[in-house]
């Protein structure tokens, strides 16, 4: 029997021996762990979140904000709450069965609702992973092509987002985990707060230059749309079970999104609060395209597109764990070397079609609510719900938290089904 057989075999197992009644927890000394003997701190957990999350996700809410109105504040408080849940009980299904540490989002999905779950939850799932990272060489293409303005750099954004897949391709294809790549995130959450205060200040001081600013309490209409922007701002879920195998302590796991996702709230509120009441329905997205150009911007330009450029391989890197896991790509399968150079064939491919997509499609706002309608509102607020009550059972929850995860799904729901209808007809627009 090969391996790779005895893996499913072994898989096959875990899932069938999933109880909803089963007590677990994370990291159990009961439950059969992966190696954590070179894992990395909690803290470069941590970063690791707040990098992933928190970058484009800050430069969009104040147009939320413009999208939605005022309440759009509320809908932030509520994401982070939301998000902060289902980010714990995603990682704690993963222990679901008490005896294997389930691997990734998909197999989370298999136990629950068997194959086709399992299928669907990949398909959303490759939609963020591969998404975000298309996104980001779109911003970053668009900023070094605005960085050059007026000089031979200024060679057009498909050039420049040719050449960004490129620099996103050496760290993608060189470092195998998520471990090795999270050095990437110290700088990522740290170019985050930058930014963030370049905003805060330069908004301030042009907030005497800006008459007539208009502002709305609500825009009902526009709610939904307001809604997958704000959700694509929290999306993390799909790299969770890889932040987290990649820690020593995996019962700080609470601990490290709560804080994470906490820490990228407050960003986001002080960001999306700023923009807003400054530059009201003209904001911009990204926002600091919003405050006067000059030094200032320019500094915030090149700092994010330094951001992004890192967070692209932690997204990417997540999703080519997942395929490598999925084909057995491994060591004791293959070999170090020919290991090597088939999974760094696959990565190749990879960020080939990232580029393409990128080079097709660079409308960095309409696609940024697109990604967070159809795949986020999914993957953050419903599918977690779900799994989790499926795998654990209701009978053996309070009512209060079962009403929560109504609420979620709810919510998850509306922002799928009428955020993607807005966000399509905003592409559309785009395009002529």
């Amino acid at each position: 029997m090969s391996i790779h057989e005895e893996k499913t075999i072994e898989k096959q197992h875990s899932f069938s021996d999933i109880g909803s009644d089963h007590d677990f927890e994370y990291g159990a000394e009961t439950t059969l762990d992966i190696n954590r003997e070179h894992a990395g701190s909690s803290k470069l957990a941590y970063f690791n979140v707040v990098c992933v999350v928190a970058g484009t996700g800050t430069l969009g809410l104040p147009q939320a904000l413009q999208q939605g109105g005022w309440i759009g504040l509320l809908v932030i408080f509520l994401s982070w709450a939301m998000s902060t849940y289902t980010g714990i009980i995603l990682v704690r299904c993963l222990y679901a069965n008490g005896k294997n540490r389930l691997n990734t989002y998909k197999d989370v999905a298999t136990a629950a609702f068997g194959s086709i779950g399992g299928w669907i939850t990949f398909f959303f799932n490759a939609w963020i992973v591969v998404g975000v990272p298309v996104l980001y060489t779109v911003l970053a293409g668009s900023n070094f092509n605005q960085l050059c303005k007026g000089t031979a750099g200024e060679i057009g954004h498909v050039p420049w987002t040719i050449i960004c897949c490129f620099i996103v391709a050496v760290p993608f294809i060189i470092v195998k985990s998520m471990k090795e790549v999270a050095w990437m995130s110290a700088f990522g959450a740290l170019a985050t707060a930058i930014v963030v205060v370049i905003v805060l200040i330069c908004a301030a001081i042009d907030r005497k230059n800006q008459i007539n600013v208009h502002h709305d309490a609500v825009i009902w209409n526009m709610f939904p749309i307001a809604l997958s922007t704000i959700s694509f701002s929290f999306g993390g879920n799909v790299i969770y079970p890889h932040v987290e195998a990649s820690m020593k302590q995996p019962r700080d796991w609470p601990k490290v999104v709560a804080s994470g996702l906490s820490t990228c709230a407050v960003l986001y509120l002080v960001t999306a609060v700023t923009g807003y009441l400054v530059y009201g329905d003209r904001v911009a997205n990204p926002v600091y395209n919003s405050i006067p150009a000059g030094a200032a911007q320019m500094v915030a330009v090149v700092i994010i597109t330094l951001h992004v450029l890192m967070a692209a391989p932690l997204l990417i890197t997540s999703f080519s764990l997942d395929l490598e896991e999925m084909f057995d790509i491994t060591v004791d399968r293959f070999g170090k070397v020919k290991e090597f150079f088939i999974r760094a064939t696959l990565r190749v491919c990879l960020i080939v079609f990232v580029g393409v997509i990128a080079c097709v499609v660079p409308h960095f706002g309409p696609l940024m609510s697109l990604i967070g309608a159809f795949a986020n509102c999914a993957l953050i607020f419903i599918f977690p719900v779900a799994f989790y009550l499926k795998l654990t059972g209701f009978r053996n929850k309070p009512i209060y938290e079962l009403l929560f995860c109504f609420l979620v799904a709810v919510l998850g729901i509306v922002g799928l089904i009428f955020g993607t209808q807005e966000a399509i007809k905003e592409l559309i627009a785009a395009f002529k």
